[in-house]
């Protein structure tokens, strides 16, 4: 399967590498937007709409940038802002496991569905197993960002989490792969491996220019941050041998390392016309 580039995660991802640091207010015309999605194939249509989306959804603000009319330009919400944070440390930074499981127990009345199922999806999406009825885990380490996506959604008066560690009966390796699909986990890592090991390969023989450069990190980025909410980062002890993850990490992490910098000097050039 190849990496799945909505324009929506595209917006997210460029805020979330470059935008924040462009203008000191974080706030960037729609224009230059259009013209820096634009090097990913993103359309000016497409990067419009996704930017209407992100606003209802209250993570992106319209406003002025600098020099520019008072409805030019968007910036993270505080939200949106928080929600990058936690995205940065799942991205960037590889967790140190500390042997200590995240369980969240919730109960919602039946008259709330609507909740239980975005209750459900979104602890999905931060990458907990659903070990039985209204019971879900996690590494530890995902604690705060839970806290965060709970509070931000208006979810959390439905849970309740613990931190605690696993005592039996069953080997912590079979748990796993009752409460997480690890195949499919480990088959996108695969496919993240064969769209990107290959860029990483060609940049030890032919140095990227600004826009290609540019743009290959942005889609590895847009490609690494929804793998790392699909994988929550489980500890080795419970993952199967030769797990795909631990050399997909390797190639992100190279990747961010030669190409970053690189992208940030292409993207300023980019914020006006020229």
């Amino acid at each position: 399967m190849a990496d799945q580039h909505t324009p929506g995660s595209l917006v997210l991802t460029f805020f979330g590498a470059y935008g924040r640091e462009l203008t000191p207010s974080g706030r960037l015309p729609i224009a230059a937007l259009i013209r820096l999605l634009g090097a990913v194939g993103v359309d000016a249509p497409a990067v419009r709409s996704a930017v209407s989306r992100l606003k209802r959804r209250g993570l992106l603000e319209a406003g002025a940038p600098e020099g520019a009319r008072a409805d030019a330009g968007y910036a993270l919400s505080p939200a949106a802002a928080q929600l990058l944070a936690d995205g940065d440390r799942r991205i960037y930074q590889r967790p140190v496991p500390d042997g200590r499981w995240l369980v969240a127990v919730f109960s919602v009345p039946e008259s709330e569905r609507d909740r239980r199922h975005l209750l459900r999806s979104r602890l999905g999406r931060l990458g907990f197993g659903n070990a039985a009825p209204g019971v879900w885990v996690a590494p530890s380490h995902l604690a705060e960002e839970t806290r965060h996506t709970l509070r931000r959604l208006e979810l959390a008066e439905y849970v309740d989490l613990f931190l605690g560690t696993h005592e039996g009966f069953r080997p912590s390796a079979e748990t796993a792969a009752r409460w997480w699909d690890l195949e499919s986990i480990a088959a996108r890592h695969r496919d993240f491996l064969a769209v990107h090991e290959p860029v990483l390969a060609a940049l030890e023989s032919d140095g990227p220019t600004a826009e290609s450069g540019y743009a290959a990190y942005l889609r590895a980025l847009d490609a690494w941050r929804q793998l790392r909410y699909a994988d929550p980062g489980l500890p080795d002890a419970v993952l199967p041998p030769h797990w795909p993850g631990t050399r997909s990490e390797q190639v992100f992490g190279e990747l961010h390392k030669q190409l970053h910098e690189p992208g940030a000097r292409y993207a300023a050039s980019r914020l006006a016309p020229g």
